[in-house]
C-alpha cells in the first residue's frame, strides 16, 4: 500500500499500493501537450492516473528520511481535495467543484491522509478525508477502489494505514457490525490450501481466492495496523503458515509474510503478474514485500531482496519516477538501510530531483526522534479499463499502489 500496495499497479492501471501503484502506463505516459505539469507536483508524467498517488509518497518518504518538501508540493495536494473530503486521481482545475463524474478513490485519498498526517498541521484536510472514507467503507468492513466497488485487499489495507495514521483503531472502524480486519479474513487463503498464507485481491467470479503476492505485501501491513512507513518488528522465523483456529488479524499477517518468504527463496524478487510478462522482476512488488517483511519481523527472509534491489532498481526507478523512489526509500527505512546510499545511489536525492526544491536544507542523515514517533505512530472507459485490470491481477499502493504499477 502499499499502497501499498503496490503504488504501481494502481496508478498504472486505472496506477497500485503501491500498491498498484506501478508502472506501468503511468511511468511511460508522457504529458499531452496541452496538459503541463503543475510546478509543485513530482513527476514529469502524465498525472491524469497517479498525481495525488505519487505525490502523496513522494512527500511522505521526504518526511521519513527528514526532508521538508516544498510548501507549493504540500499545498498542491491538499488543494486537490474535493469538499466531501475525497481525492481524485487528478484534477487538473482544482479550482472546479467536485461533482458525479470526478472520479474520487479510497486509494488516493489514504495515500494523501497518510502523507499529511506525517507532515502535521492538515487536521482538517485528514479529517475530512477520514470521514469520507468511513462513509464509504462496505458492510463487510473493508473498501474497494472504488466507493461501492468490491473490497479488495489493497484498499482495505491502504485504508487501514490512513486511520492507523490520524490516531484511529481500525478494529472500531466498522460497518453492519464488520471491522477492516474481518474484510482482511474474507480475502486470506487458509493454511494448506493452494497459496496458503497469501491474501487474494479480491475472490474471482465463483468465490475462490488465489494467491497475489502484491495483495499479501498490501494485506501483511493492513493486518499488522501499518501503514506505508514502518520498521522492523519483532523477530519471527516464520517456520510455517500457522493453523490458529479463528486467527486475528496478526496471525494473518505473519502467514502471509511467510507465504511472501517463501515465494522468494527460488529467485530474490518477485515476478510480475501482468500478462506478457509473467517472468519479469516486479521492483515496486519486491520493495513493497521488503517492507511487509520488516514489519512482520521476518528480517532475515527481507536481506536478500533488499539487495537485489540495491543492485538492480535503478533504471526501473529512473523511469517510474516518484513513486518508485519512495517504494525503495520506504524499503531502505523498514530494514535500517540508509537510503542515501542505497546500492550507490542516493535515493533522497534522486526522488528530491523529481519536483520542487524543500524548502530547508536537508543537513540530516535520519529524521529527528519526534519525526520518527510520527511515523510509528459516470464511468470513464479509463476506469473500467484500470478496474478491470486491477481486479483481474491484484495490483500495489501504491496505491503497493501503491505509481501503484508496480504491478508495481
Amino acid at each position: 500500500m502499499i499502497v501499498r500496495r503496490s503504488a504501481a499497479v494502481l496508478a498504472a492501471t486505472v496506477v497500485i499500493g503501491t500498491a498498484v501503484a506501478p508502472a506501468a502506463f503511468a511511468a511511460d505516459a508522457s504529458p499531452s501537450p496541452s496538459r503541463a505539469i503543475p510546478s509543485g507536483l513530482y513527476g514529469s508524467t502524465d498525472p491524469t492516473y497517479d498525481g495525488v498517488w505519487r505525490q502523496s509518497l513522494a512527500l511522505l518518504a521526504q518526511h521519513t528520511v527528514g526532508v521538508e518538501p516544498a510548501a507549493k508540493a504540500v499545498d498542491w495536494l491538499t488543494g486537490q481535495q474535493c469538499a466531501n473530503g475525497a481525492f481524485a486521481p487528478y484534477r487538473a482545475d482544482a479550482t472546479a467543484k467536485c461533482d458525479a463524474k470526478t472520479m474520487v478513490d479510497t486509494n488516493s485519498t489514504a495515500a494523501a491522509v497518510q502523507a499529511l498526517a506525517a507532515l502535521g498541521g492538515h487536521d482538517a484536510v485528514t479529517g475530512k478525508a477520514v470521514d469520507w472514507l468511513k462513509s464509504v467503507q462496505n458492510k463487510d468492513g473493508g473498501w474497494g477502489y472504488t466507493p461501492g466497488g468490491a473490497s479488495d485487499a489493497n484498499s482495505t489495507s491502504v485504508v487501514i494505514g490512513a486511520l492507523t495514521a490520524v490516531g484511529e483503531k481500525p478494529a472500531d472502524v466498522s460497518k453492519g457490525g464488520k471491522s477492516p480486519y474481518d474484510a482482511l479474513v474474507a480475502l486470506s487463503i487458509a493454511c494448506g490450501s493452494d497459496g496458503g498464507g497469501a491474501f487474494a485481491y479480491q475472490p474471482d467470479k465463483k468465490g475462490k481466492l488465489a494467491a497475489n503476492a502484491d495483495a499479501t505485501a498490501a494485506g501483511v501491513l493492513g493486518g499488522l495496523g501499518k501503514g506505508f512507513v514502518t520498521k522492523a518488528g519483532a523477530a519471527d522465523d516464520l517456520t510455517q503458515c500457522s493453523t490458529t483456529d479463528s486467527p486475528g488479524p496478526e496471525d494473518l499477517a505473519q502467514n502471509g509474510a511467510d507465504y511472501l518468504a517463501k515465494s522468494l527463496k527460488k529467485t530474490p524478487y518477485l515476478k510480475s503478474a501482468l500478462a506478457g510478462a509473467e517472468d519479469q522482476p516486479d521492483y515496486g512488488n519486491t520493495a513493497d514485500a521488503v517492507v511487509a517483511l520488516s514489519a512482520a519481523g521476518a528480517t532475515s527472509p527481507a536481506k536478500e531482496p533488499l539487495a537485489w534491489l540495491e543492485k538492480n532498481s535503478g533504471a526501473w526507478a529512473a523511469k517510474s519516477g516518484p513513486a518508485a523512489y519512495a517504494q525503495l526509500i520506504f524499503a531502505a527505512h523498514a530494514t535500517g538501510t540508509d537510503p542515501r546510499q542505497f546500492g550507490g545511489a542516493n535515493l533522497v536525492e534522486q526522488l528530491g530531483a523529481t519536483g520542487p526544491a524543500a524548502d530547508a536544507s536537508d543537513h540530516s542523515t535520519a529524521p529527528s526522534d519526534e519525526k520518527k514517533k510520527d511515523d510509528d505512530k459516470g464511468l470513464g472507459v479509463w476506469w473500467i479499463v484500470g478496474v478491470g485490470l486491477v481486479a483481474g491481477i491484484g495490483i500495489g499502493f501504491l496505491i503497493s499502489g501503491r505509481n501503484k504499477k508496480q504491478q508495481l
